[in-house]
């Protein structure tokens, strides 16, 4: 699932907090079928170490999680036969496990196992003239959807099993968000306290910035043509992510079809929500926890977010408004935290 880019606000005032002048140390790189960004604060940076650990964290996430690299960890499992349980990297464990919590926490709407859906909606190498699918297709290609049914994850014994051959895993939503926490695990291993790390708009941000102010991040408005500033947010310490529908659909018969598909109906969403930002502990669950929401959409997301005490902003197409009208809606954490 892509993530949109999400603007860095530094809102500078005067003040110190080192003992010699910070430096503000600023990398930038490709990875993951888009763009990484760190931007790093301390005395005396190593940017040519650094740079060169952060190209390699990076390199051992993707080594693990992606999808398009079919010798990665994802991919061998993904493609070998044996329903038997197989031993899987401590990584692999740790995103597996968030990914059970997300899917259990939201009714099944984060799954990772999408992959028929996806396939078969062609949100991909799609032609205009192609047919939607038909309700028998969608039903076939539901059978091969559902993580809780499908995989056996063991945390004790850090194995993961699958319930026939075919099934696969498809870590796009969550694994942009392991790679920013692991980026961010780097940075500290540098005795660096002071940071941003974005990998295609997700976040994660720790300390204050080059003036000793919190982190302010700004979210994009939904529109495909222009990236435009909806609002700022306070992010400290935490992970953000936003998921957004305004850039990947196509039209069919005059509707709009989303590329958000609902594990659980098998369709694209038809809600009017278009954006939802999650702000969260780490990265990862901000990550997946955004994709869940745009399944859910604001009415039934924000009865989720508010029975987990989630960090949730929604906006929502105003139909009644012209197209580019908007209604918002955020969950009381994230009240509290946009008050801080």
């Amino acid at each position: 699932m892509p993530r949109w880019f999400l603007f860095s606000l530094i809102l500078l005032v005067p003040g110190c907090w080192f003992d010699s002048d910070p430096e503000e140390l600023r990398l930038s790189g490709k990875t993951m079928g888009t763009t990484y960004n760190v931007t790093a604060i301390g005395v005396d940076l190593d940017a040519e170490a650094l740079s060169e650990a952060i190209e390699d964290t990076l390199a051992d996430v993707n080594a693990k999680m992606s999808n398009w690299d079919p010798n990665s960890e994802v991919s061998t499992f993904s493609a070998m036969e044996s329903t038997d349980p197989v031993a899987v990297s401590p990584e692999f464990v740790t995103v597996m496990a968030a990914a059970n919590d997300v899917h259990a926490k939201s009714g099944g709407k984060f799954d990772v196992t999408l992959g028929p859906l996806i396939e078969l909606w062609g949100f991909g190498p799609r032609k205009p003239e192609d047919p939607l699918p038909a309700e028998d297709a969608i039903k076939t290609a539901l059978e091969g959807v559902g993580q809780s049914r499908l995989l056996a994850l063991d945390t004790e014994q850090s194995t993961l099993a699958k319930s026939a051959p075919e099934v696969g895993i498809n870590l796009s939503a969550i694994a942009k968000g392991y790679g920013v926490d692991a980026v961010a695990e780097t940075l500290q291993e540098f005795e660096i306290e002071n940071y941003m790390v974005e990998i295609g708009g997700d976040l994660v941000t720790k300390g204050e910035n080059i003036k000793g102010e919190p982190w302010r991040i700004g979210i994009e408005k939904p529109d495909a043509s222009a990236q435009t500033v909806q609002l700022v947010v306070p992010v400290s310490d935490l992970g953000l992510a936003t998921s957004g529908d305004y850039r990947n659909y196509f039209e069919n018969d005059g509707r709009r079809y989303s590329h958000i598909l609902d594990p659980v109906s098998g369709q694209p969403v038809t809600h009017a929500t278009t954006s939802v930002t999650v702000i969260a502990q780490n990265a990862m669950l901000a990550d997946a926890w955004a994709t869940a929401m745009l399944v859910l959409g604001r009415e039934e997301g924000l009865k989720v977010a508010e029975q987990h005490k989630l960090a949730v902003y929604f906006i929502d197409r105003d139909v009644t408004a012209g197209e580019d009208a908007y209604i918002t809606a955020t969950s009381s954490a994230f009240d509290a935290l946009k008050a801080n």
